[in-house]
């Protein structure tokens, strides 16, 4: 399987970008979708996930009221709506999947497909 990653860019602070991540080879069924970043001189860190079938959402506290993880089952295809960017969003957006349980999903290192990253620049 492989994650195709995109919709990142250069957006003014308050603005709003739309993350895709499409899956080709295989459906989502059964999986746990997630959403992680990376900025520059850090670790990479958990932003959302949620599990393909449906349920429960998780999101980090930095991002809880502005962001919102979603899906299309028909297009194999995970989003990421982010409304109200802060300069501090600024990163890398990485999707990727696994299987582990749920309390686990914060962990980058428990996710076992990743998409290529999409670069997310917001200015001041």
């Amino acid at each position: 399987v492989q994650l195709q990653a995109s919709g990142g860019g250069l957006v003014q602070a308050g603005g709003s970008l739309r993350l895709s991540c499409r899956a080709e080879g295989r459906t989502f069924g059964g999986y746990i979708l997630g959403w992680f970043r990376q900025a520059p001189g850090k670790e990479r860190e958990f932003v959302s996930a949620f599990p393909w079938s449906g349920g429960t959402t998780r999101y980090a506290d930095s991002v809880k009221g502005r962001f919102t993880i979603s899906r299309d089952i028909a297009k194999n295809t995970l989003f990421l709506q982010m409304n109200s960017l802060k300069p501090e969003d600024t990163a890398v957006y990485y999707c990727a999947t696994t299987r582990v349980v749920w309390s686990e999903i914060a962990n980058p290192k428990r996710y076992d497909v990743w998409g290529q990253g999409t670069q997310v620049t917001v200015s001041s």
